[in-house]
């Protein structure tokens, strides 16, 4: 629930990550190679397919949860990387999946490209098949500020009412109570990061969904007084083998309790660098608001 403050909101923004030329290189190397043998016809087989993603359950007590939010339903897609490994009409299973859930609202956490806005382009018309009672709401990624052209995205994707909350936020009404999405630029690659901003039309009686790429800045954000905060990232390591996990961003976990705010860290459904997953299934997350 929001809580009405006087105090400056914290500093969420972190140091961005940046590997060598070296590394880079290496990196693009072996994605082409995975490409050229086929790369995308095996990760939609085996990750994008009816039955081969989760459909994953998060039920969220909230204290002093309004009755006519008890059960309110968001449904969350996150880290696409369209690109060499996910593209046009690779996310039908998925869609049909989160329609089949009945939200009454969907996030979308970021990461939507892969090298080139180009690539997301191609998942507008996918993207566009999204429906829910409430909206469809949106954040970029660190991977989506790549030549400053995430406005293009944002317009196309407008034309199918896909919101995007840059520092800004959305009030619902359901019933007699109020549910507030809040939504932040990415904490790396954001040029501003302001959750006053993101915050300043709330009132305390809004139960507060934040919206954050990244789940770095969780604990910082918790403090503003949200009741869940939503983020991806870190694709639950995407291969959770020893090495292999450090060479991607650090995972807190796919569930974190921070006093009376919940993180929840979705593991994606795309892939960066190799069509592989180990220990970290795709995943369309589906979390539930319940009154205690």
């Amino acid at each position: 629930m929001h809580v009405a403050s006087h105090e400056k909101q914290p500093d969420v923004r972190v140091v961005p990550r940046r590997f060598g030329r070296a590394r880079l290189a290496l990196f693009r190397t072996v994605e082409r190679c995975s490409a050229f043998m086929g790369g995308r016809a095996w990760y939609r087989a085996q990750y994008l397919r009816a039955g081969r993603f989760v459909v994953r359950e998060e039920r969220i007590v909230v204290p002093h949860l309004p009755p006519d939010l008890d059960g309110y339903t968001i449904a969350q897609l996150s880290d696409l990387h369209a690109g060499r490994f996910l593209g046009a009409g690779d996310l039908q299973a998925v869609i049909e999946a989160v329609h089949a859930c009945q939200p009454q609202a969907i996030a979308l956490t970021g990461d939507y490209i892969t090298h080139r806005i180009e690539e997301a382009f191609e998942l507008v018309h996918d993207l566009g098949q999204l429906q829910a009672r409430d909206g469809v709401y949106a954040v970029f990624g660190n991977h989506d500020y790549k030549e400053r052209r995430e406005r293009e995205l944002i317009e196309r994707l407008a034309v199918h009412g896909v919101r995007f909350l840059r520092n800004d936020a959305a009030r619902i009404a359901v019933g007699q109570a109020t549910i507030a999405f809040t939504g932040l630029e990415d904490l790396e690659e954001g040029k501003i990061v302001d959750v006053e901003a993101a915050r300043r039309t709330l009132l305390p009686t809004d139960i507060e969904v934040c919206l954050c790429h990244n789940p770095a800045g969780a604990r910082r954000l918790a403090r503003a007084g949200c009741a869940v905060i939503l983020s991806g990232h870190t694709h639950g390591t995407q291969v959770d083998l020893p090495f292999l996990r450090r060479l991607g961003p650090k995972h807190p976990g796919v569930r974190v309790q921070l006093g009376p705010t919940v993180l929840v860290v979705s593991r994606g459904l795309g892939v960066v660098g190799i069509p592989w997953r180990v220990g970290a299934p795709s995943e369309v997350v589906v979390t539930r608001l319940c009154a205690a």
